[in-house]
């Protein structure tokens, strides 16, 4: 056999199966990988998987089928019996959570990821959750941004951005993050959106072919290897619950538990969380966070993409502003007067552009067995949110939301302004 044929032998396989995957990628057509069984969208709601976050079809599809997408980031992956995603399977609500957020997810990523959901937001209903600790001076941190970032969700972005005071605000913070300069067509696209510019045809096309591509990508890949571990958590959390909702019952039961589960401790926190995350460094902690504030951030600004794309899609949102646990908060000397203007300044930023809906649990972080661990809900706390959550949820809406966007909550002005002047910014 001569050495051609030998080669071809040998590489030929390889060369057609990437020939043949090229074409499948930039074929218009599905070929039926545009499919998502049910068992993987129920792993997909609860597996916090970066794969599913920043993916496209397994969100559109289990959005499509009636789940309700919780926004928020590291309060989700505590699967205790009181967690939202197992109440709601339990007592066989009428939604489903599918959890969109892991540590380090905050405002601009999830306004990113929304990109590719647009459709399933429209005149729905969903959740967010706001957590204080992501308003710190530097805002988002930029590694975390990267690790969840996906060009997928920017070209999904760019082929709909229509120059607004939001698209130029969401380009420039894009192009802050160094996964915003990786691809260098995206990079040029988004300086000119930023400057209020289209991008170029030629840009364009370049979009247009790079969305076709990932989104086939997606496709593809984005339905295999998504674990079901957390779904094994769900169902053990289920096995601790009474077969009929009762809420007092419930509240006494979650007491119960967090009793039984937080024995190593003053601080009423996990024996999980205290034996792998707090005993070492205990001491050292003591008054480690008296300099702290969350009053002035630019993550109030990138709050403002998230608030201004549900507006645009006219979503039904119930916002949760959890507590700290208070006892934490006075061994560290996190100032609760901070916290309280805090929340000041983002219920105003919420309650003044019609975002109504609002589980405000930020003075409650000092009830017994109401946090899981130093800024997490469990047991009680979450009980606590169900209260107000199932009955926003089950319900039909009677009246649509009523949404008045402001873009001055994109300036630096607000950005930075104490929460004791909002009557100033309030008259001008």
């Amino acid at each position: 056999m001569s050495v051609p044929k030998r080669l071809f032998k040998i590489f030929g396989p390889i060369i057609l199966a990437a020939i043949l995957l090229l074409a499948v990628l930039l074929s218009p057509f599905s070929f039926g990988l545009n499919h998502v069984s049910q068992t993987t969208e129920k792993k997909a709601a609860v597996s916090l998987s970066p794969n599913v976050l920043k993916g496209r079809l397994v969100k559109r599809q289990a959005l499509d089928d009636g789940y309700v997408p919780f926004f928020g980031s590291s309060e989700w992956s505590r699967f205790d019996p009181m967690h939202p995603s197992v109440l709601a399977d339990k007592y066989q609500r009428n939604y489903r959570p599918f959890l969109l957020g892991a540590r380090g997810t905050q405002s601009l990523t999830q306004y990113f990821v929304m990109q590719s959901v647009k459709k399933q937001l429209t005149n729905k209903k969903a959740v967010f959750v706001i957590s204080p600790q992501w308003f710190v001076p530097h805002g988002t941190r930029k590694d975390a941004f990267t690790y969840y970032y996906s060009p997928l969700q920017t070209t999904d972005w760019l082929q709909t951005e229509n120059n607004t005071e939001m698209d130029r605000y969401a380009a420039k913070r894009l192009l802050e993050m160094p996964s915003g300069s990786s691809d260098r067509v995206l990079a040029d696209a988004l300086a000119r959106v930023a400057a209020g510019l289209k991008p170029t045809s030629t840009q364009r096309a370049y979009i247009n072919y790079k969305a076709r591509v990932l989104g086939s990508e997606d496709e593809f890949f984005s339905k295999f290897g998504i674990s079901g571990k957390n779904l094994g958590k769900v169902d053990h959390a289920e096995t601790q619950l009474p077969g009929n909702y009762n809420y007092a019952n419930l509240d006494k039961l979650a007491g119960e538990i967090g009793k039984r589960q937080t024995t190593s401790n003053s601080l009423e926190i996990s024996n999980t969380f205290w034996k792998t995350q707090l005993r070492r460094n205990y001491k050292r902690l003591k008054q480690s966070q008296t300099h702290l504030d969350y009053t002035k951030s630019p993550e109030f600004a990138d709050f403002q993409l998230v608030l201004n794309q549900f507006a645009k899609n006219h979503t039904d949102v119930m916002f949760v502003i959890p507590p700290i646990n208070q006892k934490w908060s006075n061994y560290t000397g996190l100032s609760m007067k901070m916290i309280a203007q805090f929340d000041k300044k983002i219920r105003y930023q919420l309650t003044s552009q019609g975002f109504n809906n609002i589980i405000d649990l930020s003075q409650d972080g000092g009830q017994d067995y109401f946090m899981t661990d130093t800024i997490h809900l469990g047991w009680r706390g979450w009980l606590a949110v169900d209260q107000q959550l199932n009955p926003f949820l089950s319900k039909k809406s009677l009246t649509k939301p009523q949404y008045r966007i402001n873009d001055e909550f994109y300036t630096k002005r607000w950005q930075q302004l104490n929460p004791k002047n909002l009557k100033a910014f309030e008259q001008q």
